[in-house]
């Protein structure tokens, strides 16, 4: 049985945004925080976090695209996310030069 028409994407750029934005935003959101988040606690912890956490976010944040209407927008806000977590990385290696 087919898809209901008015669930699908319209256009093709939509789709195009929705999945990119899914598969590669949400793991750069995903990379970005885990290695922020090891500047500033253990990072061994972290990083054994990442095995398991880290995917179960990713596709979090991959479903999450394809909920929103826009998949434009789900850009606009995973690279704010990545850029917010850049700047707490760039934080982290001034606070804590050790590392």
């Amino acid at each position: 049985m087919p898809a209901n028409k008015k669930h699908l994407t319209k256009s093709k750029s939509q789709r195009f945004a929705k999945i990119s934005a899914g598969m590669l935003g949400g793991y750069m959101v995903t990379e970005s925080l885990h290695i922020a988040l090891a500047f500033w606690v253990n990072h061994l912890v972290v990083l054994m976090t990442l095995r398991f956490g880290g995917f179960i976010l990713w596709v979090g944040l991959l479903i999450l695209a394809f909920l929103a209407k826009n998949g434009w927008k789900v850009w606009g806000l995973y690279l704010l996310l990545t850029l917010f977590s850049c700047l707490m990385i760039y934080l982290g290696k001034i606070y804590n030069p050790i590392i």
